[in-house]
């Protein structure tokens, strides 16, 4: 293979295209005990505080960041175990793919999982549980259609129709590949942690208010937090919060509270660079 040119290494690298991760901001691990003693003060379980903070480290692409919030996470006053924390922290980055492309799920779980100790790597599950066959793939699609119907309800069929428009193919590709395929949880996990229905809605608003520039989506998903209380599905998550407190997250008071969350994590890592603008060089 043909090595490539000075001129194009040069560009390929050049400071402008940021093409590097950010780097984890000296107070990370500050911020994030900051993030679960705010949540354990409001009655916030841990798994609510850590998809959101799991969730935006992907979206800002720091994966230095992510030791840091798993040895948070991972406190006698958190989890108290480091694999449960690690399974959780790895299944919230699979569903960024979602929202935020492949690349910075790669990126991301690969340094995460290189900073893992051995003891810790050793207990991770290792089996997958997403992968369609003959005999799964009508009851995939149904876990799929059903929580895509409980995120858009009454307009599930309507912006079904509306995505059609824009491209045939898009609206299935959505449904079947991700609602269907990633973003719900199968039946059997194995090893792996249930990340379930009102923590993916958390995952969802917090990947799309990292982005910026997406504030419709961002809409759609805080009400799709606030229907899966409304219709009950989340009384299927396993180590779900108390409804008084999935109550409250779903308020307005409960809104702001994740999305300052969010943004509090932001600024303190220097701000998105999903698409920052760059200096004119003339």
């Amino acid at each position: 293979m043909s090595k490539l040119s000075a001129s194009l290494k040069a560009l390929l690298n050049a400071p402008f295209a940021r093409s590097g991760p950010l780097p984890a901001p000296t107070q990370a691990k500050e911020l994030f005990g900051r993030i679960a003693r705010d949540a354990a003060g409001r009655n916030v379980g841990v798994r609510s505080w850590l998809a959101i903070s799991t969730a935006t480290t992907f979206s800002l692409n720091s994966p230095d960041s992510l030791p840091l919030l798993h040895q948070v996470a991972s406190s006698p006053d958190a989890l108290g175990d480091g694999v449960a924390a690690a399974e959780f922290m790895r299944e919230v980055g699979l569903k960024c793919i979602s929202f935020n492309g492949i690349p910075r799920t790669i990126n991301c779980l690969n340094a995460f999982h290189a900073s893992l100790p051995a003891d810790i790597t050793s207990k991770l599950a290792t089996a997958p549980t997403r992968e369609p066959t003959p005999e799964n793939v009508q009851d995939i699609l149904a876990r799929g259609r059903g929580l895509w119907d409980s995120v858009y309800r009454p307009f599930e069929n309507k912006l079904y129709d509306k995505l059609a428009l824009a491209h045939p193919d898009l609206p299935m590709f959505i449904l079947s590949y991700n609602y269907a395929g990633l973003l719900s949880d199968p039946p059997q996990r194995g090893q792996l942690a249930s990340v379930g229905r009102i923590y993916t809605s958390l995952v969802a608003i917090s990947c799309l208010r990292a982005q910026t520039g997406v504030g419709p989506q961002v809409l759609s998903h805080v009400f799709g937090l606030r229907k899966g209380v409304e219709d009950g599905s989340w009384r299927a998550d396993k180590d779900g919060e108390s409804e008084e407190t999935l109550r409250w997250l779903a308020s307005d008071e409960g809104g702001e509270w994740i999305l300052t969350t969010v943004d509090s994590i932001v600024q303190t890592m220097g701000g998105s660079n999903f698409a920052p603008g760059r200096e004119s060089k003339l």
